[in-house]
């Protein structure tokens, strides 16, 4: 394991320090911290040994080692005693403060008697009566040693709760956990939860809370009719604690939460996440704590019949649910007793059977927006759904399956399906019928499908290679017919492989003519076609001339895909072909959209719906349907698209799941409900997207809507929701594993670094960012993502207050900057770095902070020059209002209202439409501030405000003037 190289004096220990208080709890930061304690004895000087030993048993402490914490804390007494005067006030109050750690790690160790527990609060006392410090801490660690043991703590917690807090007392969050903890053990879920209201509400918190105030709320939120607060806090307060080994009983909590609440495959997900736990909790009360949620989850699961379910366990073996959950209920049964053994009680394994008793409290609850079952926790091979109508006879079941296939029915991949079954059977014996025909046509007929859905997945490649393999199979059968049809689809798909390079537009659209020319060759030197496959042809004729006008644009395109179409619709109709009429349709309306005349695409899918809806065929409904859905859209009629697609969404459930792309469906929904102003509509539909394309294999597609549905939701304000989602899918074998596009992977990534700064937890954002960073430095083909990047990252470690590593992050952004321009974005980070710079250091930051705004500066002129327009905010405007910001927070109030009318003249004053209004009206009101307060001229401030007031009022931005009005008010007041 690395450590940090060796102090060579003191301040570098003490620097050594404070990296090491950065760091997480675990493995890497106890093993520094006693290394650092090595270090520190060798330079013989009492203090910093004491702060290193401090800093040690804090990291035995919230590592979860209990027996190494009061070792520690031995070592520190006797300092404390042989050389009191080393201590300041300062190192005295964490001494005494962590009198109570040691209670806590002695009460987590069974092998300690309980007369030890009852002598170390008698030392604490006595040391406390001894220093002249309010007992308050001691009769809250008597009452929770009652309370360990399974007393009746009624008169330990009056002696407690009663008495006046005092500077060595726990914070109030954890007090208020304590007396939360007291009624709900007393069975009042309601008095519990009002005690508990500050926490939950956000008031208090500290190291441990209100994480571990979340984990006890939950169940009585759920039996007291809170579900909604319950999910919420769920969400927040399993992200407080996941992987930490202190808080392994928190976790412990939210596995049952999940198990109680119809969330066991969430449940199995979150125990995989946290598999560490298992091996690194070194707290035998902590390890009982978790096992024993862990056993509840564990057990339900194998209740409703998974226990064969892989699970996350002990380092060393693959486990099953059933087989985990007989070793966790084995070593917790043993811990329970441990304890009941020494306390002289039972009431540690009483609790542990209430836990395991409980039934559940909920069928079901929507605790994120993944939700999946059990049956979706392992991959399955999932049945195909065998139609009622197929014949159980082979020879019936194979000319079944090739007239389905005829038509083009959807029924017809269940009769496939269970013929490569029957196939690849060892007894297979094919039939001896010539209506059948030989096996080479039937393996044919299989490959062929086959590679149709290799197609659908585009697997163009892969469709290619099966076609040419069953063409050669339809030879040596004697069905030339079907050998063209296999040939043409070969071209077809060989043709649709994205081309590389910058025009692979051009190349692709070259090879789609080149594949009709060969198609109409092969059309015309197969004789002796039936009219199913002779339609065929003439469908993929014109499918060919339609992706070559979609890849190309080119308006000289259209008029072949028409003349191809009106081939096929001329046929067809001669032919009574349903099947292939509805397609030639379709290829029109695509036509015509493809081309922008979006009016003649919308008439010619109102005609193919009613067509469909009198003649059929009806499994093309719901396709029709999505794609008048998009047209609709695609003319702002978004309630008509709602409706087109919702009635095509209900159609697709009456045929089976691959017969229509439900996916796409929920993504166009999606995108209808925005405009339709129901954000939380598109976000189901997002995610049901996503599930449709995992359920199909289509990974990339499904991870591309979940990254949609994470942003939305991060947009809506749900960041739990949103984090809760990365989580999950960047835990997924395949992303761990680097097997997903690396890039996709860095999306998702950045918008939880997004959810984690929205959700205010700037230290996890930052670390993130940073390590995005690094990567994307990487990046030689997308320079303009890293500046981005790297510039978000510099912001986010100004808000961290670290300059020097915000100071190189810009570097880097501003060197990616010059290869791939981001103007704006870069823009917007350095003046917001110059300002935190000022903000926090004042005048020592002002000449940091100035380099900043001069590379704005620099970026706003090389905009200038090339013309760029800023989506937002002028660049030139917002740079001479952040010199003006810069200059207040330093104490430069002339130079800073200066920069301000510089702002101003630049800005210009607003007209009735200007988007700029609350811009310049915060302008002013800078302006007004420095001027009136920091310079002390009311007046001519009084005179800028009334001024503005006036003008935005008479164009009708009341709601901007509210702040100068608020501002001329308090100036009046002042004079």
């Amino acid at each position: 394991m690395p450590t940090a190289p060796h102090p060579q004096n003191t301040d570098e220990l003490y620097q050594a320090l404070q990296e090491n208080d950065r760091r997480p709890y675990g493995r890497t930061r106890t093993v520094t911290a006693e290394e650092l304690v090595d270090a520190a004895e060798l330079f013989a000087e009492p203090v910093p040994l004491v702060h290193a030993l401090l800093e040690l048993q804090e990291a035995y402490t919230y590592g979860s080692e209990p027996r190494k914490s009061p070792v520690v804390f031995a070592r520190l007494l006797t300092l404390f005693d042989e050389q009191p005067d080393v201590f300041d006030d300062r190192l005295r109050h964490m001494l005494f403060w962590r009198f109570k750690w040691v209670s806590n790690a002695l009460r987590a160790l069974p092998e300690i008697p309980l007369a030890s527990l009852r002598q170390w609060l008698t030392e604490m006392r006595d040391r406390y009566e001894k220093a002249g410090l309010g007992l308050q801490p001691y009769y809250g660690q008597a009452y929770q040693l009652a309370a360990h043991v399974g007393e009746d703590a009624t008169l330990a917690y009056e002696l407690w709760a009663g008495r006046t807090r005092t500077p060595l007392s726990d914070c109030e969050a954890c007090e208020i956990c304590e007396r939360a903890l007291y009624h709900l053990t007393a069975g009042d879920d309601e008095r519990a939860l009002r005690a508990w209201e500050p926490v939950l509400a956000g008031k208090e918190s500290c190291q441990e809370e209100p994480a571990r105030s979340l984990s006890y709320a939950l169940l009585p939120l759920l039996r007291t009719g809170g579900t909604d607060r319950a999910r919420e806090l769920h969400l927040a307060g399993y992200r407080g604690c996941r992987r930490n080994p202190s808080m392994s009983g928190e976790v412990g909590r939210h596995l049952e939460f999940c198990a109680l609440t119809g969330n066991e495959a969430r449940g199995l997900e979150l125990l995989a996440e946290n598999r560490n736990l298992f091996d690194e909790v070194e707290s035998p009360l902590d390890q009982l704590d978790f096992l024993t949620g862990v056993e509840v989850l564990l057990r339900r699961v194998e209740s409703l019949g998974h226990g064969e379910l892989p699970a996350a366990g002990y380092a060393g073996r693959t486990w099953t649910v059933a087989g985990l959950h007989g070793e966790v209920r084995g070593r917790a049964d043993d811990l329970a007793a441990r304890f009941d053994a020494r306390n002289g009680t039972t009431a540690h394994s009483d609790r542990r059977r209430a836990r395991l008793d409980r039934a559940p409290l909920l069928d079901s609850l929507e605790l994120t927006l993944r939700t999946r079952g059990l049956d979706e926790v392992a991959p399955v091979a999932v049945p195909a759904v065998v139609p009622a109508a197929v014949p159980e006879s082979l020879p019936e079941l194979i000319l079944r399956a090739r007239a389905l296939d005829e038509q083009g029915h959807p029924d017809a991949e269940a009769c496939w399906a269970r013929l490569r079954t029957l196939v690849v059977a060892r007894d297979y014996t094919h039939p001896d019928d010539p209506a059948v025909g030989p096996l080479a046509q039937l393996r044919a007929d299989l490959l062929d499908d086959e590679a149709s859905r290799a197609r659908r997945k585009d697997e163009f490649a892969d469709a290619a290679a099966l076609h040419e393999e069953a063409a050669g199979l339809y030879d040596d059968a004697g069905a030339p017919g079907n050998a063209a049809l296999a040939r043409a689809c070969a071209l077809l798909a060989t043709a649709e492989a994205p081309a590389p390079g910058a025009d692979g537009a051009e190349a692709k659209a070259a090879a789609l003519a080149a594949a009709h020319a060969s198609m109409v060759r092969l059309h015309e030197e197969t004789p002796g076609l039936a009219p199913y496959q002779e339609a065929r042809l003439l469908r993929l004729r014109a499918t060919a001339l339609g992706l070559r006008l979609q890849a190309s644009g080119s308006e000289e395109h259209v008029a072949p895909v028409l003349a191809e179409v009106d081939l096929l619709h001329t046929f067809a109709t001669r032919h009574d072909i349903d099947g292939q009429i509805s397609g030639a349709l379709v290829l029109r309306v695509s036509t015509y959209a493809i081309s922008g005349d979006l009016p003649a695409a919308v008439a010619e899918a109102d005609a193919i719906v009613d067509r469909l809806k009198e003649h059929g065929p009806a499994w093309h409904l719901p396709h029709t349907l999505g794609l008048r859905g998009r047209l609709k859209l695609g003319v702002r009629d978004a309630q008509a698209a709602y409706a087109d697609l919702t009635e095509g969404l209900r159609l697709a459930a009456d045929w089976p799941a691959d017969a229509v792309d439900t996916s796409r469906l929920h993504g166009d929904l999606a995108e209808v409900c925005m405009h339709l102003g129901r954000p939380d509509e598109a976000l189901r539909h997002l995610t049901r997207s996503a599930e449709v394309d995992l359920r199909h294999g289509s990974r990339t597609d499904a991870f591309c809507a979940y990254s949609n549905a994470a942003q939305l939701s991060l947009d809506l304000g749900r960041v739990e929701d949103c984090i809760a989602l990365l989580d999950s899918l960047l835990a997924e074998p395949d992303v761990a594993a680097g097997e997903l596009d690396d890039r996709l992977v860095a999306q998702l990534r950045l918008i939880r670094a997004r959810a984690l700064h929205a959700g205010d937890d700037l230290k996890a954002a930052t670390v993130e960012y940073v390590a995005l960073a690094a990567e994307s430095a990487g990046w030689d083909d997308d320079p303009g993502s890293h500046a981005m990047i790297a510039a978000q990252t510099a912001v986010l470690l100004g808000e961290s207050g670290e300059f020097d590593r915000a100071r190189a992050a810009m570097d880097q952004a501003i060197a990616a900057h010059t290869l791939a321009p981001r103007y704006e974005q870069l823009s917007n980070a350095l003046r917001e770095l110059a300002r935190l710079q000022a903000q926090q250091q004042g005048t020592d930051g002002l000449a940091d902070a100035r380099v900043f705004l001069a590379d704005a500066g620099r970026i706003a002129d090389e905009a200038r020059a090339a013309e760029f327009e800023a989506q937002g905010r002028s660049l030139d405007s917002a740079l001479a209002y952040e010199h003006g910001r810069v200059n207040a927070y330093v104490g430069a109030y002339e130079d800073a209202l200066a920069a301000l009318g510089k702002a101003l003249a630049l800005l210009g004053e607003p007209g009735p439409e200007d988007d700029r209004a609350g811009e310049w009206a915060e302008c002013v009101r800078l302006a007004g501030a420095v001027e009136g307060i920091y310079l002390e001229r009311p007046a001519p401030a009084l005179t800028r405000l009334d001024a503005a007031v006036s003008r935005l009022t008479a164009l009708g931005h009341t709601e901007e003037t509210e702040p100068l009005i608020s501002l001329a008010a308090r100036l009046r007041d002042e004079e």
